[in-house]
C-alpha cells in the first residue's frame, strides 16, 4: 500500500450473478444482520465515500445506525457539484462532517450553492475527480482509512487504478439478470483476466443465505 494514501476497503452487497441493482434501482439485496455488519463495518473507519449517482439514486444519510459507534466523514465524488439541496447528506452536514470532492469543471453556480452548506469542498482534477490526487489530500487530512460504497462506475475507477486494498462483499441469494441492471463494477472493463488485481481470500462469513467475502490485494 502506498503510503501516502488512506487504506481503502470496497464494500457492497451482490446478487448472485454479480449485480447490486435491478433496472427499475431495487437494490434490497442485504438481510438485516448485514445491514448491521455494515453499519459496524462504518463505525470502525474514519471516512465513507460514495459517487454522486448513489446520492441522486439512493439518497442516503450515510451514518452509523443500527451498531454503536462515530459517524465517519462522508465524501461525495461530484465533479459538476450537482448533488440536490435536498439530499440528506447536505441537509445534515451541519451535524456530520462531509466533505465533497469536485473537479475545475464546477460552474461558478454549483460552487456557490455548495458554500452555502457547512461542507469542505475540494478540487480535484481538471475535467473529473482525481482519485490519485484526491486521496493524497485525504491523507493529509489524517483520513487513514475509507470504506467505499460506491455504485458500478466508482467501483470500477478504484479497481481500475487499483487503489483499493480490501474488498468486502456480500454475496446474496438472489438472480437479477438483465442487461440494464447495475452490475458491481461498470466502465469498460478488463480485456484479459490477467489484467485483474490479484486478491486473496481472507476470511468467509455466513449469515444464514447470505455469504460475507472479504479480500485483501496483494
Amino acid at each position: 500500500m502506498e503510503k501516502s494514501r488512506p487504506r481503502v476497503i470496497l464494500s457492497g452487497a451482490i446478487s448472485l450473478d454479480g449485480k447490486i441493482a435491478t433496472r427499475t434501482n431495487d437494490s434490497k439485496l442485504s438481510s438485516q444482520k448485514d445491514i448491521q455488519r455494515v453499519h459496524k463495518l462504518r463505525s470502525s473507519v474514519d471516512a465513507i465515500l460514495v459517487g454522486k449517482n448513489t446520492v441522486s439514486r439512493d439518497n442516503p444519510l450515510l451514518t452509523v445506525r443500527y451498531a454503536k459507534g462515530k459517524n465517519p466523514i462522508r465524501i461525495v465524488l461530484d465533479s459538476k457539484g450537482t448533488i440536490p439541496i435536498t439530499s440528506k447528506i447536505l441537509q445534515s452536514s451541519d451535524k456530520i462532517s462531509t466533505i465533497i470532492a469536485v473537479s475545475k469543471k464546477i460552474t461558478k453556480k454549483n460552487l456557490k450553492k455548495l458554500e452555502k452548506f457547512p461542507v469542505e469542498i475540494i478540487i480535484s482534477g481538471t475535467d473529473s475527480v482525481n482519485l490519485k490526487l484526491l486521496l493524497k489530500k485525504l491523507s493529509k487530512k489524517k483520513i487513514k482509512t475509507i470504506l467505499v460504497e460506491g455504485g458500478g462506475t466508482v467501483n470500477w475507477e478504484f479497481v481500475k487504478q487499483e487503489l483499493f486494498d480490501e474488498m468486502i462483499l456480500t454475496l446474496s441469494p438472489f438472480l437479477i439478470g438483465g442487461e440494464d441492471s447495475i452490475s458491481y463494477l461498470r466502465g469498460t472493463g478488463f480485456s484479459k483476466i490477467s489484467n485483474s488485481p490479484n486478491l486473496r481470500l481472507k476470511s468467509v462469513k455466513r449469515l444464514k443465505n447470505h455469504l460475507v467475502l472479504h479480500y485483501v490485494k496483494l
